[in-house]
């Protein structure tokens, strides 16, 4: 009994201890607040936007390449036991085949210089220059598509919580209509007017709602946090949606534009992007077939002593120089060949991507206009059944009121009536998924 009530006091203090904890920032959005909150933190969107600065620096790499390489050096060596060579003894008078060993050289040596590499020509990092502008671009162009991804869940989560609290509200004004009906059954009852059953029969139906109602404000709950996930914020903020769905969100405006073209589309321009890197592909193993020039040049001072005096002044030897040199590829085992054809046939696949995108992008665009009008068009006839259902849930209740009507008829308009509430609502929701899957399509978004 102990342990239960210490377990039921620890839970009731940590309840009150997370009421307490008030959220770390309270945000009221509309849907593009939300938008714009996500294209500063989403996760996705940093890195790809991080991607581009790590391919600015990839760039300033690519083109160190045509500056020069400047490098110095300085050294000194003690040789503490000066090595020996052999030299010929007949050199010196002596029997052919004997040698006569002797140390040249001195014990401390000195020397500092410096050297410097210029490339005066290289087809490939020519090439390779060239492209370090589209290379930039690709990036570019996928934090766009990356950012059009994002946009396009947004969309549909804000418009699926926007009908949920709709619906919420919807469901509040049932059990308010509900508790009235349920209060005005039981005075009639306990006046002889309606039978047990009939109460019954409408407190069923409320706790029904009631259920429904907590299962749609948990789903909304869920909502919030996967909206709050894809937008990068904080689990802990307090979020709140300020935009209200209805009909006038709805635009048939976009089924009218005709001004589409495929460049439109974010997922088309990124590989058009990738089939111009792949076209200085092909062009830079083609160039590494010409010669490459470099020049270099070194410049050093060397000193040799006895004695550890190096900076009591004494002889430095100079030495300079400057050099060409010209390489020419002559035979690889047509590896380079191999590699031109390589990169062609990518080519040629990259141009079957985009033929067959452009295929994907028609077929989106009929079936997205197709289920855009066809959703519009059930907008309206739900309406007019959702207005049908409350002008016979009124007039039922009119005549239940009145005593002229039963029980089961008001429970049967009753359902009916939410019924077509709720379809309504999912009617205006699947347009507006259906609006943004075309904006999509026609890259518009």
């Amino acid at each position: 009994m102990k342990s239960t009530i210490l377990l039921f006091s620890s839970l009731m203090l940590m309840l009150q201890v997370m009421a307490q904890e008030a959220p770390k920032t309270i945000h009221a959005f509309s849907l593009e607040d939300c938008v714009a909150f996500a294209q500063k933190n989403n996760v996705q969107v940093k890195n790809a936007l991080l991607q581009v600065e790590a391919q600015v620096q990839t760039n300033r790499e690519i083109g160190a390449a045509a500056f020069p390489t400047v490098n110095t050096n300085i050294g000194g060596t003690d040789y503490t036991k000066i090595p020996t060579s052999l030299l010929p003894g007949q050199f010196f008078g002596q029997p052919a085949g004997t040698y006569i060993p002797v140390q040249f050289g001195t014990k401390f040596n000195a020397n500092y210089g410096a050297n410097f590499q210029q490339l005066l020509f290289d087809g490939q990092v020519f090439i390779a220059l060239q492209a370090r502008a589209t290379s930039l671009e690709m990036q570019r162009k996928n934090v766009a598509l990356t950012e059009e991804n994002i946009k396009a869940n947004i969309y549909k989560i804000y418009y699926q919580l926007s009908a949920s609290k709709t619906q919420l509200n919807i469901l509040d004004a049932n059990i308010d209509r509900l508790t009235k009906l349920a209060h005005d059954a039981e005075i009639m009852y306990k006046n002889g007017f309606a039978e047990k059953l009939d109460v019954d029969k409408v407190n069923v139906q409320l706790n029904n709602l009631q259920t429904e109602k907590l299962k749609a404000t948990n789903s909304v709950a869920i909502g919030f946090m996967g909206l709050k996930m894809l937008m990068g914020m904080p689990v802990k903020d307090s979020l709140s949606l300020t935009d209200v769905i209805n009909e006038q969100s709805l635009n048939n405006d976009i089924l009218t534009e005709n001004d589409f073209e495929y460049n439109l589309r974010k997922d088309y321009q990124y590989l058009g992007t990738v089939k111009k890197l792949t076209q200085y592909n092909v062009k830079r193993y083609q160039l590494s077939n010409l010669p490459t020039l470099n020049m270099s040049g070194a410049f050093s001072k060397n000193a040799q002593r006895t004695k550890f005096d190096f900076f009591e002044g004494g002889n430095w030897f100079e030495t300079q120089l400057i050099s060409l040199n010209l390489s020419l590829p002559i035979f690889n085992g047509f590896a380079t060949d191999a590699r031109i054809k390589r990169t062609k046939i990518e080519l040629r696949q990259i141009e079957n991507q985009m033929e067959g995108l452009k295929n994907n992008i028609d077929n989106e665009i009929t079936q997205a206009k197709l289920n855009y009008m066809s959703s519009v068009a059930t907008v309206q006839f739900q309406k007019k059944n959702m207005q049908l259902a409350e002008n016979v849930y009124q007039q039922t209740k009119k005549k239940f009121e009145a005593g002229t009507g039963s029980n089961t008829e008001i429970s049967a308009a009753q359902a009916d009536l939410v019924s077509a509430q709720n379809n309504y609502m999912n009617a205006l929701y699947t347009a507006l998924i259906a609006k943004v899957d075309l904006l999509k399509a026609t890259g518009k978004l």
